[in-house]
């Protein structure tokens, strides 16, 4: 405790500490509420929760300041709960225990909560100020982003009153976010009839693993392969040549990350036997080839396997095959605007399941709500010429950089007065809870900057904290020179 308390701003960092003592899982969020709640009565600063659990504070301006335009800061006050398997740890009861680590903050064998719990402390930090110069406040902090943004989604229009949004969810410092991508989700589902494999057929598993995979928005556009993609191209290769029947799917994982393995048991005759040992083989060194620089690690295996009762019915099974080969994976197109993905598609997962169905899951991104639509349509068309029963997800939508922004002119301006260097303006190929603000408060004028974070929602999640103090610094700075109304 005396050792975070000892940090450099000591107000921004004993709210930090005081937050971590406070349990707030996504989805269990009750005892923060209450914590934030009972801050502001502290405080002596109006807030209140809305009926989606979000909370808002609104602070008056500091003399001199009150015609200025009124500011958002917002952040959100829910965590990512992960730890490592040996840590005894219960996140909706124990506080988080903190380590500094040279210029690092890190939990014991746990996520931090810095995601956004920074942001929070330097929301809390600000409200609890008497000594920094601002305008009309707003102090935002919203539920359950991490598994949904169902805070912003629940969020009616009017809430907010500000002008002007400073999102404190970023995580490189030095760096203002001014786009982002929405997504959607499109699953197709294939039913079939499962069928007999005929007689002296050799059964065998194929196996892609060991890819570097990544975040299917953040990490699309570094060429790295999907694992989903390479195992249906020697499927689609495989088909054919030889009388294949496939018996079992399961490749990929999470909707939003690259899939890193993939595996299929399939049938041959037996006399081809050794000539699918052959094409394996020579399909494994053209993709290495291919994927010589990014995926270093990738493994290829082809083993026996014991004789599998029923397969998927053949004609379904070629659909599927032909639709995997076909779908769009990866980028679409960039952004006309700023060196940035614009649209893409990921290939998340397969799975045959034990209901006789195959589910194929994909994911959209795009920073331009129609392109997001295009790509989906793209999608479901390729599955439903497979017959397939094809659902697109309601989605979120993306946040469309406004080259006119005042507020981005004002980061710009003060980050290089305070440190005599330019930051850089990017766009993120991934959600922001910006991307809802922007389509519920089509005016606001919003950047998403914060402190450095690595690691995040794992137990490696650690927080540099020298940028704290620039991030503070930066956010007081911009404040104070925040235009007047008009």
């Amino acid at each position: 405790m005396s050792t975070i308390l000892s940090l450099a701003p000591q107000n921004v960092w004993k709210h930090f500490y005081s937050l971590t003592q406070v349990p707030r899982p996504s989805g269990y969020l009750k005892k923060v509420q209450e914590f934030l709640l009972n801050f502001g009565k502290s405080v002596g600063v109006e807030s209140f929760q809305d009926e989606a659990g979000n909370i808002i504070y609104r602070k008056p301006a500091t003399p001199g300041m009150e015609n200025r335009k009124t500011v958002i800061l917002q952040s959100h006050m829910d965590m990512v709960c992960e730890k490592n398997r040996e840590v005894e740890f219960d996140f909706e009861k124990d506080a988080i225990r903190t380590l500094i680590d040279g210029d690092w903050l890190r939990a014991d064998g746990t996520t931090l909560g810095a995601d956004d719990g920074i942001g929070v402390a330097m929301e809390l930090a600000l409200l609890d100020a008497s000594d920094i110069a601002h305008g009309p406040i707003e102090c935002v902090f919203t539920r359950d982003e991490e598994t949904g943004l169902s805070g912003a989604f629940g969020m009616k229009p009017g809430f907010m009153s500000g002008d002007i949004l400073l999102n404190l969810d970023s995580e490189d410092e030095g760096q203002l976010f001014v786009s982002c991508a929405g997504g959607a989700a499109t699953t197709a589902e294939f039913d079939f009839t499962p069928v007999d494999v005929p007689q002296d057929y050799f059964f065998f598993e194929v196996k892609v693993k060991g890819l570097t995979g990544g975040h299917s928005g953040d990490d699309i556009n570094k060429k790295r392969a999907n694992a989903n993609k390479i195992l249906a191209r020697f499927l689609y290769n495989a088909w054919a040549k030889y009388d294949l029947y496939l018996c079992d799917i399961q490749a990929g994982g999470l909707h939003n990350a690259i899939p890193r393995e993939a595996m299929a048991v399939c049938a041959i005759p037996m006399k081809d036997k050794e000539s699918i040992r052959v094409d394996w083989n020579l399909f494994s060194a053209d993709v290495e080839e291919e994927y010589s620089v990014t995926e270093k690690t990738m493994v290829f295996e082809l083993q026996s396997e014991g004789a599998r009762s029923e397969a998927v019915e053949r004609e379904v099974a070629r659909k599927l095959i032909w639709a995997l080969q076909a779908v769009h994976n990866g980028i679409l197109s960039m952004s006309q605007d700023i060196d940035l993905v614009e649209t893409s598609s990921n290939l998340a997962s397969i799975r045959l399941t034990d209901g006789n169905k195959i589910q194929v899951k994909t994911s959209q991104r795009s920073s331009i709500l129609s392109a997001r639509h295009h790509m989906s349509n793209m999608v479901k068309a390729a599955f439903e010429l497979a017959g397939a029963r094809v659902e697109v997800g309601e989605g979120y939508p993306g946040w469309k950089m406004n080259p006119e922004s005042d507020i981005l002119k004002i980061a710009v301006e003060t980050y290089k007065a305070l440190f005599g260097k330019e930051p850089k303006v990017l766009g993120i190929h991934a959600g922001l809870e910006c991307g809802l603000f922007s389509e519920k408060y089509p005016g606001l004028d919003m950047v998403s900057f914060g402190p450095t974070l690595r690691g995040v929602h794992s137990p490696d999640e650690r927080l540099l904290i020298p940028t704290v103090a620039m991030v503070w610094d930066h956010i007081k700075a911009i404040l104070k020179n925040i235009p007047a109304k008009a």
